[in-house]
């Protein structure tokens, strides 16, 4: 919110030593701008309980629980969130450091991890396509192709997406910097409005079908999203070795996801129809929007140049011993040596250094976890528990893959869910003799899907959401439907097909 001078004397008075106080025309009125203090209180409550009330078992080391017991409290701030995540996030670790947990190097020891590194480069490169505007042509030529009706104009949109997702590996940004403001242009040329009874004309399907496209787009390649990379170093970090990462990605993925891609649009249209189902103009105007922004320019050719070696890097990487995340860096020299990105760019990318931040605390704290024995402690006796069922693999493969899903209701983020679940999943799909490579690709994939449960439940989703378009209960009824939906075509035909490929 912004503040014009002239108001801040009558309202606002800021010392430098006291918190923002408003004023009231009697009293002076405390507004008390830190941490939420009921959110607060409960996610120590939760770490305080642990560490002092709970006896600790046996087999771990005083360290080991009172590790478990902060991260408990991390994990419950994410939840109910008493600050930002990222502020969150550095409290927490200044705790570990504070009470001898961690020393200082263990405890930051994430933040020079390669993964981290590629995920912030990641972003940049994201900021690359918005701002040279190749996304938003490569969407325009789809529209421009499929957008005679509604259902068409849908695919050319999620095709789209599917082009650009490799080597824009941020959906959240893919959903704010291209995909909701082609919509919104698109539904308002259709007398379709935001937070209208017209929305439902067209923004309402077009957003509903992009957000649950989002996840297979982001689940069909390595580089799609962020949260992957993470899910493949976890997943190494317990001796899950995969060969060349991704190309086995993609192969693993395809034809679920490429089928469950294919068939969202159509569903959608089904459970959620729109009111306008021709659509002739919009791709007249994509038209009109491709002869305004003129031949592709200087800028675009050098990101698709760029873009083209580091994707080909990360694909061959293995074979020339080139690391993902050096590839992404030459990728990003590059585009910073020739001016498509300036360094004000990279500075102004707020979203990047956040996840830095937030990011390397949560890795480098399950990373503790695994090496303190805390992971392998809780995984066994979650899996000894299943055998005492008379399991076998298949149906704890199914059980814990779904309670991983039904968590997400939990999470405003899929990265964060990742950083404070997958380990302690994955471990326990380990213990219950689930393939190793299967255990931890499809706990990846599933990390994908769950991002359109809910309109916090993702980055895309906020955004999407924040259009207008779309009311809360739609987006929870939506929700739910096709989250069964996905869940249905990957484990009927993922379940084949990596039977094929010798995953089990």
């Amino acid at each position: 919110m912004s503040i014009s001078p002239q108001s801040t004397p009558s309202r606002f008075h800021l010392s430098p030593n006291q918190r923002l106080v408003e004023r009231s025309d009697s009293n002076p009125i405390p507004r008390w701008r830190g941490a939420k203090l009921v959110p607060l209180l409960i996610s120590v409550a939760i770490g305080l309980i642990v560490r002092f009330a709970i006896p600790k078992p046996a087999p771990l080391s005083k360290q080991a629980w009172q590790l478990l017991a902060i991260f408990l409290t991390t994990i419950a701030g994410l939840v109910l969130s008493p600050l930002p995540i990222g502020a969150w996030a550095f409290v927490c670790i200044t705790i570990t450091v504070i009470t001898k947990t961690l020393p200082f190097a263990a405890a930051f020891a994430a933040f020079t991890n390669e993964v981290i590194w590629l995920i912030v480069a990641s972003f940049f490169f994201s900021r690359g396509f918005v701002k040279t505007g190749l996304g938003d042509r490569i969407a325009m030529y789809f529209v421009k192709w499929l957008g005679m009706s509604t259902l068409g104009l849908s695919y050319g949109l999620v095709l789209s997406e599917a082009l650009i997702a490799p080597a824009m590996p941020s959906s959240t940004a893919r959903a704010g910097g291209i995909f909701l403001p082609i919509i919104n242009s698109l539904s308002l040329s259709a007398d379709s409005r935001p937070k209208d009874a017209s929305a439902k004309k067209l923004g309402a399907y077009l957003i509903q079908s992009q957000l649950q496209s989002a996840g297979n787009s982001s689940a069909l390649f390595l580089t799609a999203a962020a949260q992957n990379i993470l899910c493949i170093h976890l997943a190494e970090e317990l001796g899950v070795k995969i060969a060349n990462p991704w190309i086995s990605w993609f192969k693993v993925a395809c034809l679920p996801a490429l089928i469950s891609l294919l068939a969202t649009p159509f569903i959608v249209y089904k459970i959620f129809p729109p009111e306008t189902k021709k659509t002739p103009e919009a791709s007249a105007m994509a038209a009109r929007k491709l002869e305004q922004m003129g031949p592709i320019t200087r800028n675009e050719w050098l990101m698709i140049g760029t873009m083209l070696v580091t994707v080909a890097l990360w694909i061959s990487g293995k074979a020339l011993d080139i690391a993902s995340v050096v590839a992404a860096l030459l990728g990003l020299s590059i585009l910073l040596l020739l001016g498509v990105l300036d360094w004000d760019d990279c500075l102004s990318e707020k979203s990047a250094w956040d996840t830095l931040a937030w990011f390397a605390v949560l890795v480098g704290m399950a990373g503790q976890l695994t090496a303190l024995g805390i992971i392998s402690w809780i995984s066994n006796h979650v899996a000894n528990f299943l055998k005492s069922l008379s399991l076998r693999w298949p149906a704890a493969f199914g059980i814990l893959q779904a309670v991983y899903f039904i968590i997400h209701y939990l999470f405003a983020s899929q990265t964060a869910h990742v950083g404070a679940l997958y380990s302690a999943f994955l471990s326990m799909l380990l213990a219950s003799k689930v393939p190793g490579l299967l255990a931890a690709l499809a706990l990846a994939y599933n990390t994908n899907l769950f991002g359109s449960l809910t309109h916090y439940s993702s980055g895309q989703a906020a955004v999407y959401y924040g259009g207008g378009y779309v009311e809360l209960r739609d987006v929870f009824k939506v929700g739910i439907l096709m989250a069964l939906v996905n869940l249905a075509i990957w484990g009927l035909v993922g379940t084949p097909w990596w039977k094929i490929l010798g995953l089990y």
